[in-house]
């Protein structure tokens, strides 16, 4: 599809039903991956918008409660960690975007994508490089599911404390891979990725770490 790299708005596609599209969570070592599909609403603009990631925590909350109260319609998707190992990041990336297009209660006639690549499906749609900071229904867009798959990782923290997900939210910083080589790896880690796979290979066929303790 055409990517458009100007600075884009609801109104550059006069009577198109426009969702934004975007995903959060292909680099780190645990967790899903989610996305999330918006559709804004021209006559309750939202302020603010922009790329999730250039957002303080404080100021994604409160915009991701605006979104869902003021857009005409949203959705989040997500693809399981046992998905992304079996298809890899990309397909399940894109799988989980056309999930949050077909959980929207509203039909849009148009997907403006960030990135380079759009899901597969019948509904028409456009990949934007840089889209999350360029066109405001990507950028809710960015803030939904950045915003859902933090809390999933604060989620995960409860469950797993020894882990810091509440840290480092699964990225593979140094902390979370001391964690991994103190605990093993969990369920929820993503055993297709290269630092969680060599592990599991280094534990050997009977699953174990070099320090005795299982792998999970």
């Amino acid at each position: 599809m055409k990517k458009k790299d100007a600075s884009l708005s609801l109104f550059d596609y006069a009577g198109e039903m426009i969702c934004g599209v975007d995903e959060a969570g292909r680099g780190p070592l645990a967790g899903a991956v989610f996305a999330a599909a918006v559709i804004l609403d021209p006559s309750r603009p939202i302020g603010g918008l922009r790329d999730s990631k250039k957002l303080t925590e404080a100021r994604r909350e409160a915009l991701a409660e605006q979104i869902k109260s003021d857009a005409l319609a949203w959705s989040i998707a997500f693809c399981t960690e046992a998905e992304i190992d079996e298809i890899n990041i990309l397909q399940a990336s894109l799988l989980a975007m056309r999930r949050a297009i077909e959980g929207l209660k509203l039909q849009p006639t148009l997907a403006l994508v960030d990135g380079n690549r759009c899901p597969v499906m019948p509904l028409r749609s456009e990949a934007i490089v840089k889209g999350d900071d360029k066109v405001p229904a990507i950028s809710a867009a960015s803030i939904l599911a950045k915003t859902a798959r933090d809390a999933s990782m604060l989620a995960l923290h409860r469950q797993y404390p020894d882990y810091a997900f509440d840290q480092h939210k699964g990225y593979p910083t140094a902390l979370h891979l001391e964690r991994l080589r103190e605990h093993g790896v969990t369920p929820v880690h993503r055993k297709s990725y290269a630092p969680v796979r060599a592990m599991l290979d280094a534990a050997g066929p009977e699953g174990r770490a070099c320090d005795g303790k299982e792998f999970a």
